[in-house]
């Protein structure tokens, strides 16, 4: 994997750049939509690829452990042929998964032990095992075994949690460079900066992830229930000692706005569910704010679902999506997931273009106060 950074703007740490995978390139910042067990729900490639424009999707370790199973996917050849999806793909190694959990797991220096919310069956993650399913998948982009912080963890549990990431991330590194792709392309493994809302504790959990001189890195452990300004705090301290000219992506982060301001910091990758989980309740974003379907306002308005969506599915009718979903109507969930999508993916591409133009913190600006509308 190669990144270069193509753009960068003078009053801000906002930046475009390039990753190149084997699967294609990937062009920075970006969104990635979510397939948490293989596809990005209610979508199918072809929309991801040509409507949406979606340039590298993701998928979950713990899920697809689970089911369909490793097997499955090794048969198949991996996940990119078993989802036919031909664009990168990254991985979460399932830290936070296994963290949500809560009573169903136990953490040990060895890994986490925990039981299938499908069918209560015991398993063990380890650093590496984890690697090792991730082989089997086949991401372009691995990421290493965390433990996740709740985001009102005390400083002692945070500096604990710290210590025991650190150590697995050795173990993580130790494992990849000892194991090979077994699909005949290159895989890389980015480390995940911890540390929760401690200063102290990210820049050293940062001098830690930097030492291996790894491709990339993540910043993970926000937006897990910690105040908003923390979280700006948190990415900025990370983006200040994370080296210039590797990728860095800000897990499980979120609304527009949080893009956004994540861009701003010096982030060039983003993934969240909350597009495709939120329009699936009604919520669609937009370049001029946020609109509830639901809203008996909508029930007689045969305007599109957004005059400058730049998806297809924007030709329906604000009062036919909102039937769709009052009616519970599986289309009226696609329609809205597909909108969400392409509006994330057109918020990042035009991001992209205003730091190119040097324009973006103004742009910025405008666009989150636009994007605080309730319409």
């Amino acid at each position: 994997m190669k990144f270069k950074v193509t753009a960068t703007t003078s009053n801000s740490r906002a930046r475009a750049g390039v990753i190149t995978t084997d699967h294609g390139t990937i062009e920075t910042p970006i969104f990635m939509p979510v397939g948490t067990a293989g596809s990005v729900k209610g979508i199918h490639s072809r929309d991801l690829q040509e409507d949406i424009k979606a340039q590298i999707i993701l998928g979950n370790t713990y899920h697809l452990y689970l089911r369909p199973g490793i097997e499955v996917i090794e048969k198949a050849g991996g996940l990119h042929k078993f989802n036919r999806w031909n664009g990168p793909i990254l991985t979460d190694s399932g830290g936070y998964q296994v963290f949500s959990l809560g009573d169903i797991r136990k953490l040990t220096e060895e890994g986490a032990r925990f039981q299938s919310h499908i069918d209560g069956s015991y398993h063990s993650f380890t650093p590496e095992n984890v690697i090792d399913i991730q082989r089997s998948i086949g991401a372009d982009i691995m990421m290493a075994f965390d433990e996740c912080t709740p985001g009102d963890a005390d400083y002692a549990y945070a500096k604990k949690s710290l210590e025991l990431t650190q150590r697995w991330l050795d173990r993580c590194i130790n494992q990849f460079e000892n194991t090979q792709s077994k699909y005949g392309y290159s895989q890389t493994l980015f480390p995940i900066v911890q540390g929760n809302t401690f200063a102290d504790l990210r820049q050293k959990a940062v001098a830690h992830v930097i030492s291996h001189n790894a491709d990339g890195y993540a910043i993970g452990g926000l937006s897990v229930g910690e105040p908003e300004e923390a979280m700006y705090e948190m990415t900025e301290i990370c983006t200040a000692d994370l080296p210039e000219d590797k990728p860095r992506y800000l897990m499980g982060v979120g609304t527009p706005i949080n893009i956004l301001e994540g861009i701003d910091r010096g982030v060039d990758m983003f993934d969240c569910v909350m597009p495709t989980r939120n329009g699936r309740n009604g919520m669609l974003f937009t370049s001029d704010g946020i609109i509830n379907i639901r809203n008996k306002k909508w029930q007689n308005d045969h305007s599109p679902v957004d005059e400058n969506g730049t998806s297809f599915v924007d030709q329906y009718s604000k009062a036919y999506l909102r039937h769709l979903i009052i009616s519970n109507e599986m289309l009226g969930a696609q329609i809205a997931s597909q909108h969400n999508l392409a509006f994330y993916l057109w918020l990042v591409k035009t991001a992209r273009q205003k730091i190119a133009e040097g324009g973006f913190r103004a742009w910025k600006e405008e666009m989150t106060e636009r994007l605080k509308e309730r319409l």
